[in-house]
């Protein structure tokens, strides 16, 4: 079972560029993914839903179509564009849009998504909270040269949870980037997970570095790459994690700069014993 993690950054171009063509761009990223992944499931974080700064598309599902997956699920953790306004989900059930639904929310909306060939048997919806406190975090500059920081106030985090027809359960997930609170935020997923079936991956944007995700919780990193920022990958802030008991066999796959996001790609190819 081929498994990607993908930050999409919303699908915006580095270095950004002005008239991005949104819908063209991610579009050719997703392509690059399938190429070099022919991936099997996909979680993605930051992901826009009908937003005008994007293109006004689901990015959940154009990217499930670009790579051939059949089952999808977009899960906002909140109503309106980060950075600018936005409020809280009042019912996460009734907000989730997945490949099922023929009636789809309207509302424009920020979240994660998965995407896979394998049938969703059940899907969870975790809230993980999110920091009362920002910090100040490192953008690319508008014209492309360089990077600035801006202070950013952080937003709800979620975990969307599948449980798969082929017995494993992969979780995705974007934590805070507030130190402390995304160890917290970890742990709660982890114990959550424990009640859960199947073999266990947990993937996603953990705003952790340094492979800290395998000292603080009960899983183990499947890869060691740096995926951040994409134009000199220095750091791993993405991962794919299994349970430290798992027996399981892990190939892993190439990196990749998409020409999208400030982060890479990651992948592995599995087999669980």
């Amino acid at each position: 079972m081929r498994v990607i993690s993908w930050n999409l950054l919303h699908g915006a171009q580095i270095p950004p560029i002005k008239n991005q063509e949104w819908q063209k761009s991610l579009e050719s990223a997703a392509a690059a993914v399938a190429k070099n992944y022919h991936p099997d499931f996909i979680g993605i974080q930051e992901v826009d839903y009908l937003q005008p700064r994007s293109g006004g598309v689901n990015q959940t599902k154009l990217i499930a179509e670009e790579l051939g997956l059949k089952y999808w699920a977009y899960l906002p953790s909140l109503i309106g564009t980060p950075g600018e306004r936005w409020h809280k989900v009042k019912d996460f059930e009734k907000a989730l849009i997945t490949n099922k639904f023929k009636q789809i929310s309207k509302e424009k909306s920020y979240g994660i998504g998965i995407a896979s060939n394998v049938a969703i048997k059940k899907l969870h919806l975790k809230y993980l909270g999110r920091s009362l406190v920002g910090m100040p975090l490192l953008i690319p500059k508008e014209d492309g040269r360089g990077a600035k920081f801006i202070y950013v106030k952080d937003e709800p985090r979620m975990a969307l949870i599948a449980e798969l027809e082929n017995g494993v359960t992969i979780a995705n997930t974007h934590l805070s980037f507030v130190p402390g609170v995304n160890i917290f935020q970890l742990n709660r997923l982890s114990s959550l997970m424990k009640h859960l079936p199947g073999d266990q991956i947990l993937i996603g944007d953990l705003n952790l570095p340094g492979n800290l995700p395998t000292k603080v919780s009960g899983f183990k990193s499947l890869i060691g790459h740096s995926t951040y920022p994409s134009w000199k990958p220095s750091i791993q802030f993405d991962y794919i994690l299994a349970r430290k008991s798992a027996q399981v066999t892990v190939k892993v796959l190439p990196t990749l700069n998409t020409s999208i996001s400030d982060h890479v790609p990651i992948g592995v190819k599995l087999k669980f014993q």
